[in-house]
């Protein structure tokens, strides 16, 4: 069975969104990065968008008519600046050293108002976050926490410089939206993939105390900050309290989240508030 046919596969559920959003997706041009072995980069042209591929390495790019260019995230993406309607960044994000700085470089070759499709495995889950305060690892009695031996993916100074790293920065849904609201994005659609089953234990046994100790904080936090307005504390710590809350995070085994481009990055300076004393202030 191929993975895009596979509900056990983040290629599956990809794959049914893109079909799903099919006309909203004709004719755009698609960045697809990192673009694996393709499959995504030829659903999107089978669809009628206009894909894009690029990988650090292209030489797993296997997809007869279409091409992919080698391209990392660190030097940029080899396209002009607003080149992109939409970009699809599937499973590459836990990869990358520099988030924050990858999420700018995602919102430098956007179009404003077009969107961020993200997929990766789901950190914020509850299996996750259980295999975090066991082992800290990415799954208990299964894999070590990263480390020299095992996290190192691809390194072949033949090709490039650049090593290709495994799971060592897994991110969950809270520093996402920290991310895209700091470049620029905001969070517009979650899509709901396959349900862990030791999630969904963990669920039914903690979520009284996760809904409580949330809700403590989102109470105390709008109480404390004296430095923005009512309306404008509540509207970000509501939108994290539902996200730390939400079941469907809490059990899915990938995140899965579009985000729109609001904002340039010139734009979003004048918008944030130092939360210290700032320089030559007394």
């Amino acid at each position: 069975m191929n993975y895009d046919e596979n509900p056990k596969s983040i290629k599956y559920h990809v794959k049914k969104y893109i079909y799903k959003n099919k006309r909203r997706f004709q004719n755009k041009f698609f960045i697809d990065f990192p673009a694996g072995n393709g499959i995504t980069t030829r659903i999107l042209k089978e669809i009628g968008a206009k894909p894009f591929a690029f990988d650090l390495f292209p030489e797993y790019f296997n997809i007869e008519g279409l091409n992919c260019k080698r391209a990392n995230i660190i030097e940029g993406l080899p396209v002009d600046d607003a080149f992109a309607d939409y970009l699809i960044c599937q499973e590459g994000i836990e990869h990358f050293s520099d988030q924050l700085a990858s999420f700018k470089e995602f919102n430098r070759v956007l179009k404003k108002g077009g969107g961020l499709i993200l997929t990766t495995p789901n950190y914020s889950s509850l299996r996750a976050k259980m295999s975090h305060f066991l082992s800290e690892s990415e799954r208990f009695n299964s894999i070590i926490a990263p480390n020299e031996l095992d996290s190192v993916w691809m390194s072949n100074e033949d090709i490039t410089n650049e090593i290709y790293y495994g799971h060592i920065f897994l991110i969950g849904i809270l520093k996402l939206r920290c991310f895209g609201r700091l470049s620029g994005f905001k969070i517009k659609h979650i899509q709901s993939t396959r349900i862990k089953t030791t999630s969904l234990f963990l669920l039914i046994l903690f979520y009284p105390f996760i809904l409580l100790s949330n809700w403590i904080t989102y109470r105390k936090r709008l109480r404390k900050n004296k430095d923005f307005d009512y309306q404008t504390k509540r509207d970000v710590y509501n939108e994290i309290f539902k996200l730390s809350i939400n079941p469907k995070i809490l059990v899915d085994g990938h995140i899965f989240v579009e985000f729109k481009k609001e904002k340039e990055l010139s734009e979003i300076g004048k918008d944030l508030k130092s939360n210290h004393r700032e320089f030559g202030v007394t």
